[in-house]
């Protein structure tokens, strides 16, 4: 007779590292959900190099925040106000419970995490009520990243920095996502594996896109 298969080990879940600021290396564990998909160490680092290492004053909204890695790595920063929208309750959950981690080091803004469906959050904003908006709803919804993109240029002024930050599939043309935010440019671009990474700008400051 066959000895009985040993259990196997839980996995230890993965996690994402804040990359600076106040919260400089700290752990963010992610929950294995569908579709959460965190945005990569590799992408949030070139990310904030684009914006600059300091985010004091800024106003953020991190829309289908997931596990909160661009909310928080902009709160770590110095960021004024940094919403953190998702509609799960598992990952709203979490977040709170991700938070609850970071406390030991209080950031130097306001956080708040909400339960909310982020489109219906974000059309009741007012304009240019935020400086720099993160986005990254599921990837096979391409309607819904559409419609959240026509009111984030709206409420977006990035006057005194930040942006919209996009992340689309690598096979999607920078060119659609172009055309659904006019006035705005793109002025940082990477693609990492099968994601592509854009920072908008708008007209009053510059860009070519790299």
């Amino acid at each position: 007779m066959s000895k009985p298969a040993k259990p196997s080990k839980t996995e230890l879940p993965k996690k994402v590292r804040i990359i600076g600021g106040n919260w400089r290396s700290r752990l963010l564990t992610v929950l294995d959900l569908p579709g959460l998909r965190p945005t990569t160490d590799r992408i949030r680092e070139t990310l904030f190099n684009w914006l600059g290492q300091d985010l004091t004053g800024l106003r953020c909204l991190d829309l289908f925040a997931g596990t909160g890695a661009l909310g928080f790595e902009a709160a770590s920063r110095g960021a004024a106000l940094v919403v953190l929208l998702e509609k799960d309750k598992r990952a709203y959950t979490h977040l709170n419970t991700n938070f609850g981690l970071l406390q030991s080091s209080p950031a130097i803004g306001t956080v708040e995490i909400l339960h909310r469906d982020s489109l219906e959050f974000l059309r009741k904003q007012a304009d240019h009520s935020s400086h720099l908006i993160f986005t990254d709803p599921l990837f096979q919804d391409s309607s819904l990243l559409n419609q959240v993109l026509t009111e984030a240029a709206r409420v977006c002024d990035d006057s005194a920095g930040g942006g919209i930050y996009v992340e689309v599939p690598s096979s999607r043309p920078l060119e659609e996502i172009e055309d659904l935010l006019p006035g705005w440019h793109c002025g940082k671009y990477l693609e990492a594996g099968q994601v592509k990474a854009c920072l908008f700008r708008s007209g009053n400051r510059l860009n070519s896109c790299l």
